[in-house]
């Protein structure tokens, strides 16, 4: 054996494959449909909100019908 081989280091060329795409550009391309995806859950809230409180009012009682009670004459007359 060679005693140069021994005291040198090897270098090795990395096994990680390259990105095809810079991570900007990644990242670019992910904010559309995310702030796509928070104004539709905004939208959503908002619309599930009005539906309990539309709910809310069918059970209030102002728009139930007003029953009529016979009047009960006093016996004490």
């Amino acid at each position: 054996m060679n005693s140069n081989s021994i005291n040198q280091p090897e270098t090795r060329t990395s096994q990680i494959p390259e990105a095809t795409f810079p991570v900007e550009i990644i990242v670019s391309l992910a904010t559309g449909p995310l702030l796509l995806g928070v104004l539709c859950g905004k939208a959503s809230l908002k619309f599930l909100q009005a539906v309990g409180e539309a709910s809310e009012e069918v059970f209030r009682g102002d728009r139930l019908p007003v029953l009529q009670f016979p009047k009960v004459e006093s016996e004490g007359n």
